[in-house]
């Protein structure tokens, strides 16, 4: 076996593909973000960031840096052990409080990250729930499908957002049978809703316990940004509520909310948890000053929907390609890697506007797209500003590469292969 030769081959298939993924160096301005400084081999130049998913911009908000700096200089960098073996610092404690009032639950247990918490969680009840049965929808995230797939619980995807598919798989399940329904409350790739009522519904006829990610809607949508639940007032109806500290919250962290014995459950039972070092002590610090600030930040929140609003409208306007929805996100469809990639290249390099594409396995091949995630620190001027670019862009590039893959929210893969094919899906 020739090691080297391996992978380097399979590293140039991925380049032939179009898909090899290049990292993006770039330095916020604290203060007056989105604007950062991207290093190329050459130079550096000041760039306008378009895809963060620090969606409150709360990664720079005073008052979060202000808890971090006081956090270190009062407990030190880490936090010196996992939360059983002297990692478990008032810090810790605090914040789980504050998650756990946000979303109306008894408890709440931090992990080290979202990703980290998904699979922990769903692999642990998984594995542990008798005869337990995980009905998944076909675009639920890498960390979902992963903690599914190790849990040797047996898995049902069912249909993108498709409630009919869904009762006919939890149907074909015995009653008595332990059942789990997960999903994501947005899906970051498509902005596409979960209808998360019509789960309740069916959780409730066919006695399952449901499992809600709420990562890309905590922060954003709600009275006091506890996600998609509060905004759907249907929090008390959800079984356990997962979500991260890393985009809304703008810090770094996953969890999950839900009554007490289920979170005393999973904390003496999940692997992922009890053998991991606990978050920083400054990092639980600042993302419970985000919690803080958040819970009262209505301005930024229907800003941050205006701008959206405002690219969707602007886009449209100049006859892009944008996979429509109710959300935040917008995606820019192309539909091939190697087109794709071009114009995010372009858009770098000549207009200062950094936007990664976005490609397999990400989304599905031929699905290929710009994500834009507009933050309230966003201007109309500078929304104004990347849609001229891009509309320069397709007059250098031509028409037709903007416009290649036809606009469908159910394009993803069903089959239950899915959790063992090559790549898992992931955002």
């Amino acid at each position: 076996m020739k090691y080297d030769d391996f992978f380097q081959k399979k590293i140039d298939d991925l380049k032939q593909e179009g898909r090899y993924r290049v990292f993006i160096d770039v330095k916020r301005h604290c203060g007056s973000y989105p604007n950062a400084d991207y290093r190329s081999k050459h130079d550096t130049k000041q760039v306008i960031v378009w895809c963060s998913n620090d969606y409150m911009g709360m990664g720079q908000n005073p008052s979060v840096i202000a808890a971090a700096k006081q956090a270190l200089d009062d407990a030190g960098v880490g936090s010196g052990g996992t939360r059983n073996i002297s990692g478990t610092t008032r810090y810790h404690v605090d914040l789980e409080r504050k998650i756990a009032d946000l979303h109306h639950k008894d408890s709440a247990l931090l992990f080290t990250s979202g990703y980290v918490s998904n699979s922990a969680s769903l692999m642990t009840l998984g594995k542990n729930l008798p005869n337990c049965h995980i009905l998944s929808d076909a675009k639920n995230h890498a960390s979902m499908i992963e903690g599914i797939k190790f849990s040797g619980a047996e898995k049902h995807i069912y249909k993108h957002l498709n409630m009919k598919d869904l009762e006919l798989k939890l149907q074909a399940i015995p009653i008595n049978a332990s059942k789990i329904i997960t999903a994501e409350s947005v899906y970051s790739m498509d902005g596409s809703i979960s209808p998360l009522a019509d789960i309740i519904t069916l959780a409730k006829k066919y006695n399952a316990l449901t499992y809600i990610d709420e990562v890309h809607a905590v922060g954003i949508y709600g009275a006091t940004g506890a996600g998609m639940c509060q905004q759907l007032g249907i929090s008390d109806d959800i079984d356990i509520i997962e979500a991260t500290l890393a985009k809304g919250f703008g810090v770094v962290g996953g969890y999950i909310a839900a009554k007490h014995h289920i979170i005393d459950f999973v904390r003496s039972y999940a692997s992922g948890f009890i053998f991991t070092t606990s978050l920083p002590p400054m990092i639980a610090a600042a993302a419970s000053a985000s919690i803080d600030y958040v819970k009262n930040c209505h301005k930024e929140r229907a800003t941050l929907h205006a701008r959206a609003a405002y690219l969707k409208t602007c886009l449209k306007q100049q006859g892009f390609h944008i996979m429509d929805n109710q959300t935040h996100i917008v995606p820019l469809m192309i539909g091939d890697p190697v087109i794709t990639k071009n114009i995010s290249d372009i858009l770098l390099s000549s207009y200062g506007h950094y936007a990664q594409p976005i490609n397999y396995p990400t989304v599905p091949r031929g699905t290929e797209r710009l994500r834009f995630t507009p933050i309230p620190c966003h201007s109309e001027a500078m929304i104004d500003s990347l849609v001229s670019a891009l509309v320069d862009i397709r007059n250098r590039i031509g028409h037709e590469a903007f416009n290649i893959v036809p606009c469908n929210d159910n394009v993803g893969n069903t089959d239950n292969n899915m959790y063992d094919s090559e790549f898992l899906y992931v955002k």
